[in-house]
């Protein structure tokens, strides 16, 4: 296996201007597809977990090296944080007739502690909040922020449990039909709401957005059968909800906080759920941003979603993305199809730590044990650390390439990736202002996707006028700084 995050830069190997290009890209800099938010991840259910750990937000959200086994590690640089507001409470005074029900299939780490115990009291400093609860994720949140994650989203999966008809937080039983209570439709934004108050009070956290769905046109939010926390809601559900929480934020003076909505699981979820929503002047006005989930993968109207969403005057965003594939191979090609396509302002990682390839790094949030560094962390380190916040984002002028604009910084940054054999790739600035000097260095970085190079930072690039040229291996992704950039 290739070594980690290797620097090579002991002289320039210059590519003669006689070298083919196999495949040319055209970077438009007369193109402008809007200003990047940033890359993260969401905090359940391994922050619940591993969130005492310095060493995991200095490898998540900072872009130090950090060494995880004795093997240094290039950091991610996330600067966005989701918190996810637990529906689960071990601590209650409700009687027993009244408990919370769990599936039988129910994965214990997949259970996040709430606060708000029981409905005697919607006061905060009353017996009815446990505000000890949920140490670790809280933990990991505060070491976020304090790391730069200066964009933090507070999000439920799912009501509190006993605001939920059958008194199960993973579903009704049937995971096809509504689970809050009708009478708890404003309790459950008083929830949300009231945390994010007493975070910005007692915390030192400001929630920059809240969501307080998850996913809810989906049909397995079963409690019979689920194995985390998560709730069915209908449109008109979410319509009301929605309403309520606008309502809540503003009343505890909290008008800045954004509303996100819906996270459903498909793009095309998605589309049919803002279409549910564009008839209510109400919500409409409430959302400010649509966040959608990845897992309809390589399928799935991406270009609906964004015409619509475009078309409202919202932003939009890529809220969570994750899959089984370790190699990063599924990573890198929805990644981009996202780019493409959806044009999401900012991307989410669901699960930095998981088994099965899920995690960036190998881990068991159960048995609490952390493993070896997948590929996809090194893959997904080509876009993290180089498409930065506040880059103005280009059009990389095929389906393969991204490329993002520092205007304060002059520079240019292009991450490409080669599917076929091994081949060279041009890439033409033509288009562009100016470029830098003739012959100047331009800096690159590759990762062989499965297994192979990860990370390895080299020097034998150079322009050549206004355009450049690199050799890929089959399955290989680089990223490309040119310096000297104006548009």
């Amino acid at each position: 296996m290739a070594p980690f995050f290797l620097h090579l830069a002991t002289g320039i190997a210059l590519l003669t201007t006689t070298a083919h290009a196999d495949l040319t890209t055209t970077i438009d800099a007369t193109s402008n597809r809007g200003t990047w938010e940033g890359w993260g991840t969401s905090l359940a259910w391994w922050a619940a977990t591993f969130g005492h750990r310095d060493d995991l937000a200095d490898i998540f959200f900072t872009l130090r090296t950090t060494r995880h086994q004795s093997v240094p590690l290039p950091g991610l640089g996330f600067t966005i944080a989701r918190y996810n507001l637990g529906a689960t409470t071990t601590k209650t005074t409700i009687p027993p007739s009244t408990s919370m029900k769990t599936s039988p299939s129910i994965i214990p780490s997949r259970l996040i502690q709430g606060f708000w115990l029981d409905w005697s009291s919607s006061l905060p400093t009353s017996p009815s909040w446990n505000w000890s609860a949920d140490p670790n994720q809280r933990s990991m949140l505060l070491k976020a922020s304090s790391r730069g994650a200066t964009t933090l989203e507070l999000f439920s999966n799912s009501p509190i449990w006993w605001m939920c008809k059958n008194h199960n937080p993973s579903g009704s039983d049937d995971g096809r039909s509504d689970n809050l209570q009708s009478w708890n439709y404003q309790n459950h934004a008083v929830y949300l709401a009231t945390v994010a108050k007493y975070a910005a009070e007692n915390w030192g956290v400001s929630f920059t957005s809240v969501d307080p769905f998850n996913e809810p046109s989906a049909n397995w939010w079963n409690g019979k059968t689920g194995t985390q926390e998560g709730c069915h809601f209908d449109a008109s559900t979410q319509i009301a909800v929605v309403g309520y929480l606008r309502q809540e934020l503003d009343n505890r003076g909290l008008k800045g906080v954004v509303i996100s909505a819906s996270d459903e699981s498909h793009y095309d979820e998605a589309v049919e759920t803002l279409r549910k929503f564009e008839g209510n002047r109400t919500v409409m006005g409430a959302v400010e941003r649509v966040n959608v989930h990845g897992y309809q993968y390589e399928k799935g109207r991406r270009d609906v979603l964004f015409d619509m969403v475009n078309k409202a005057g919202k932003k939009l965003w890529q809220s969570e993305y994750g899959e089984a594939d370790a190699t990063g191979e599924r990573l890198v090609s929805n990644l981009l199809l996202d780019m493409r396509w959806l044009r999401p302002m900012a991307w989410v990682y669901w699960q930095v730590l998981d088994g099965g390839g899920w995690g960036l790094i190998d881990a068991d949030n159960d048995r609490k044990t952390i493993g070896q560094v997948n590929q996809k962390y090194f893959v997904l380190a080509q876009f993290a650390r180089h498409i930065r916040p506040g880059m103005r984002i280009l059009d990389g002028g095929s389906d393969y390439a991204v490329a993002a604009y520092d205007e304060k910084a002059r520079k240019l940054v292009i991450v490409a990736v080669n599917w076929g054999e091994a081949q060279y790739i041009n890439f033409d600035l033509g288009r562009f202002g100016a470029v830098g000097s003739d012959g100047s260095v331009v800096k690159r970085w590759a990762t062989q996707i499965g297994s192979g190079s990860r990370y390895v930072e080299y020097s034998d690039t150079q322009l050549s006028g206004k355009k450049f040229w690199s050799r890929f291996e089959k399955k290989m992704v680089q990223t490309f700084e040119v310096t000297g950039v104006v548009l």
